[in-house]
């Protein structure tokens, strides 16, 4: 088994992002999703 996981602050952003998530229509409804369950944190 090799290691699959590689993190990298950069690319975590990237896709998934504040700024990914206001761009679309489904990243907003997202992040309103997660403003309304309360979420300390809404996106990476």
């Amino acid at each position: 088994m090799s290691i699959t996981y590689q993190p990298k602050k950069r690319k975590r952003a990237k896709s998934h992002g504040f700024l990914v998530r206001m761009k679309t229509q489904g990243g907003k409804k997202a992040l309103s999703r997660r403003r309304a369950k309360g979420r300390k944190r809404i996106a990476v």
